[in-house]
């Protein structure tokens, strides 16, 4: 066997979640040459309690001294590592950014690896992934508005604020809800208006692009809004009123005529706190 396991061992201090992918990587660069080798290391020390088989091909490093089964796992980097593209999304985003009003015991993640939907569970975490809007993919820009943020010394790929304001409104329910987004966007003091508004006019969506003019609207003063950000997204609203929420039956609305939306009376009238 080659003499790699202390090159594997400083590996596993500074990857906390791997893949099999990135193991060989680095066992590669540091001199081996034999992937018999490499897939035998990794037996070993998973058989050494020093690393734990999260899923096929993925792995925990397990601290000196834990138990293999109890060792902490950050949910954002398990996700992260289960597609080469995957981007955390929607509520887990404002999660990541530390603006959501509660948290999930879910990770929502954007990916093409696998179908829509699809859902892993682990230690009552569950992971979904969703698909990249068909008109980013498209145009060719899926990457539009995604950042990275530093989880353990290792990038996890997530959505800007700006893209996950548009996308928790394009989709509420992979956001917990219309009272979770309201409450979780209203605690995000800032943001680069002219990127939200080129996102949401990018999605292309007309009751999308309705629902950020509404929100940008209905918080014009807060967040600095401007009058000629409304309006190009005044210029792509729906060419029919259209209801927000369940359906035209049920619930009761108001239609906002700038925006062709018929908004359920309970965001309007911020019903949740009243229960607060």
């Amino acid at each position: 066997m080659e003499k790699t396991s202390p090159s594997a061992s400083v590996f596993f201090s500074t990857h906390p979640v791997f893949t099999t992918d990135e193991f060989e990587e680095f066992m590669r660069h540091r001199g081996s040459t034999n992937p018999r080798t490499r897939r035998n290391l990794l037996h070993y020390f998973h058989s050494q309690g020093t690393i734990f088989n999260i899923r096929r091909g993925i792995y925990c490093s397990v601290p000196p001294g834990t138990n293999p089964k109890a060792c902490p796992i950050d949910s954002y980097l398990l996700a992260a590592k289960l597609a080469p593209d995957a981007v955390i999304a929607y509520h887990s985003a404002l999660e990541l950014h530390g603006r959501s009003y509660s948290m999930q015991n879910r990770v929502v993640f954007i990916s093409r690896k696998y179908p829509a939907g699809h859902t892993f569970s682990f230690r009552g975490m569950r992971y979904q992934s969703v698909k990249s809007p068909s008109t980013l993919a498209r145009a060719g820009r899926s990457d539009s508005e995604i950042t990275s943020v530093d989880r353990s010394g290792q990038n996890v790929r997530v959505t800007t604020l700006e893209r996950t304001l548009v996308d928790v409104l394009d989709k509420p329910k992979l956001a917990g809800g219309w009272e979770e987004v309201w409450r979780s966007l209203e605690s995000i003091p800032y943001f680069n208006l002219d990127k939200v508004v080129d996102y949401a006019l990018l999605l292309s969506r007309r009751k999308t692009i309705a629902l950020v003019g509404f929100y940008l609207e209905q918080h014009r003063k807060e967040l600095l809004v401007e009058e000629v950000q409304l309006k190009k997204l005044e210029e792509h609203r729906p060419s029919q009123p259209l209801y927000v929420g369940r359906s035209s039956s049920g619930k009761s609305g108001r239609l906002i005529s700038r925006w062709n939306l018929v908004i359920p009376e309970a965001i309007l009238e911020r019903s949740w706190e009243e229960s607060a």
